[in-house]
């Protein structure tokens, strides 16, 4: 049986600035077992590093967010897809993916990758395939990267 809500006072976003980081943890904590551990400072970062970013609204109620990074021509990748519970099977988790990719930062890219743990047969339906190829991972909190510097002085010239 299909669900029906009233959704004429939803509204889609692309104003990162609109983003309450408040309501989006809470987002999180209720729709997202692999971000219930993000503090409000990490999400405003992932927030402000990520271009586009599309929020769904029920009047004041942040109910829906994604987000996505590219570089505008030739690889993209959709983050964070969590539409609240009580608004799910409306198909407005759909709407928030096309409204992402058919942004002017995705709407060009070549390729757009996705991670997604149990939900393949909804991305599936929007035109996503499951991707074949090698894709490797670096856990950075595991393996942190030296940092070495050096300054210009300190270098030697090159040979001409």
């Amino acid at each position: 049986m299909a669900k029906t809500l009233d959704c004429s006072n939803i509204l889609f976003s692309v104003e990162k600035e609109r983003v309450d980081i408040h309501q989006l943890r809470e987002l999180f904590d209720i729709t997202a077992f692999w971000a219930k551990s993000r503090s409000l400072e990490d999400l405003r970062i992932a927030v402000e590093y990520s271009d586009p970013v599309v929020t769904v609204w029920d009047g004041d109620r942040m109910i829906g967010f994604t987000r996505g990074t590219s570089d505008g021509i030739f690889r993209a990748t959709i983050w964070d897809v969590v539409i609240h519970p009580d608004y799910q099977g409306l198909g407005l988790g759909r709407k928030l993916v096309e409204t992402l990719i058919s942004h002017p930062r995705m709407n060009r890219v070549e390729r757009i990758y996705l991670m997604t743990t149990h939900q393949q047969k909804f991305y599936e339906r929007i035109g996503f395939q499951e991707n074949q190829t090698i894709t490797m991972v670096l856990h950075n909190h595991d393996h942190p990267v030296s940092v070495i510097s050096c300054s210009l002085e300190e270098a030697s010239p090159l040979p001409v």
